[in-house]
Order: structure tokens, then sequence, then C-alpha cells
């Protein structure tokens, strides 16, 4: 049976790069692994109160549910005003709720991080670090994913098609598995 290694783009917007980047992840998922996309499009913010009075959203119950059944976690994010994406913390916050109930506990991640400029989301990736040791999601060090200008590494269909950006993603792959086979 496959290992399952979800993948999470932190942009909501329908042509987001961090989407497209996934997209392309998924076809590199090596023998005996499966890469799957888990979106965090329509989870509302989170409210403690939903937890409280019984009265979850199903979007929460489902990502909860989607969190649980994977093994790994790589999480691709763009940067918002110098940090992470308010749809990813609060994909993180919902996932780590109720208080002594978080689905995503010991799961080996990765964080790979992009930007149409040359800072390629440096904010981002280690703001959502933090939040991941706090989340005991033990985070991949090395390679760093860090995608300048991947604006321009696209077809007119929105498939990857700059070589060596494939073959630093495939890189970090194989360090990706190599890493959650560690720390698993």
């Amino acid at each position: 049976m496959n290992k399952v290694i979800g993948l999470i783009a932190g942009s909501l917007r329908r042509e987001s790069f961090s989407k497209k980047i996934a997209k392309a992840l998924v076809s590199m998922a090596p023998e005996g692994f499966e890469f799957k996309i888990i979106s965090i499009d329509d989870l509302p913010v989170y409210n403690q109160d939903f937890d409280d009075d019984n009265a979850v959203p199903e979007s929460y119950v489902k990502f909860r549910n989607k969190i649980k059944n994977i093994e790994g976690v790589i999480f691709i994010t763009p940067e918002h005003n110098r940090s992470v994406p308010a749809a990813l913390k609060n994909a993180l916050d919902i996932g780590s709720r109720p208080a002594g109930k978080s689905v995503w506990n010991g799961k080996p991640g990765a964080v790979f991080s992009n930007s149409p400029g040359n800072l390629s989301a440096f904010g981002a990736n280690h703001h959502l670090r933090q939040s991941l040791v706090f989340l005991n999601i033990p985070a991949m060090q090395q390679p760093e994913v860090y995608l300048p200008h991947i604006d321009k590494v696209w077809d007119d269909q929105g498939n990857l098609k700059d070589q060596d950006v494939k073959d630093f993603l495939q890189k970090a792959i194989g360090a990706y598995i190599e890493w959650f086979r560690k720390n698993k």
C-alpha cells in the first residue's frame, strides 16, 4: 500500500502558482508513495465556538479527516505581506483544534515557497516553520526550497516547462522522501 503525502497549496487564487506547483509534484511521487492535493479553498475562518458548541462545519470535518489519513505533508506557499497567507494559517489552526486533538502531530513535513520576485517567499517559509514547530511537524531542513520568478516557468496550459525547476523539484522530492523515512 502506498504511503500518502498531502500537498497543501497556501493560496486560494484560481491561477495560483502554489496550486500549479502542487499539480506538478503529483507526478513526481516515487514508487510506493502517492501525492494527494488537499484543498483549503472552502474552509471558513476558524472559530473555537464551532468546536465548543458541537457545530463544526462539514468542511472542517472533511479537512481534518483528510489530514488524519495522510502520513506526511508538503506545504507549498506564496508570501502575503512578508508572512504566511491567512488561508494557510487558517488551515493549520483548523487541523490543530480542538485542543489536544491535532491532526498534524508527528507528520513529517516540508515547506516549498515561491514568488514571482527574487525573495521566493522567504518570510512565509520561515514563519510557517515556526508554526510547524509548535504543531510537532518535523520540517525538512535541506534542501531549502525557494522558487523565485515562478511566474516564468509555465507554458500556456499551466504546465511546468522549465527543466531546471523540474530537476530541482525532483531533487527536493527525493530529499523529502528520505526525510520522511527517517522521521515517520
